[in-house]
């Protein structure tokens, strides 16, 4: 399978993409620089090739979006099938959270098929590898609190900033 990479400047830092002809099959939250993005990229970027024209339509729209314009990003098909059947399930549902509104892990977990399984539906936020595509930072608790996301408290930071965004607050 040919896979194909970019790294998009954004208005909060870098995005790595990596994608098949199928779709995207990666995303990075933003980062301070290009080569942080490829190195989270994974292994699968080793043998990618660059090919920044593949994704000039996305990066348009990741910039729209960084600047809280109310994008969308169906358009753009994703590569998940080498995940579990609950993931993708959870992926696709979190993908149908319109912009600026949040949803529950329980919500999730029950689009996803499982109603009993808010933690299932939280692993699979934790696990998500299309960042911003599938909108996790969407998810919250019951009680409207952050919840988890990216894999430090920095990151938690960027959440609110993500959520804010969409609000339309500075």
């Amino acid at each position: 399978m040919t896979l194909y990479y970019d790294v998009v400047e954004t208005p909060l830092g870098w995005m790595g993409i990596l994608a098949s002809a199928t779709g995207i099959r990666r995303t990075t939250l933003p980062q301070t620089s290009p080569e942080e993005c490829v190195a989270l990229l994974g292994n699968e970027a080793a043998d990618a090739r660059l090919a920044p024209e593949r994704f000039e339509d996305l990066a348009d729209l990741l910039t729209l979006y960084f600047e809280g314009e109310p994008v969308t990003f169906d358009g753009h098909p994703i590569d998940v099938d080498d995940a579990s059947a609950f993931l993708q399930a959870a992926w696709r549902a979190c993908r149908s959270i319109p912009f600026g509104e949040t949803r529950s892990y329980s919500w999730l977990a029950a689009q996803a098929g499982s109603p009993r399984a808010a933690r299932a539906a939280g692993q699979s936020m934790a696990r998500n590898r299309l960042a911003i595509i599938v909108p996790c930072h969407r998810i919250v608790t019951s009680d409207g609190g952050l919840g988890g996301f990216g894999k430090d408290a920095n990151e938690l930071g960027l959440k609110q900033t993500l959520l804010d965004l969409e609000a339309g607050k500075p």
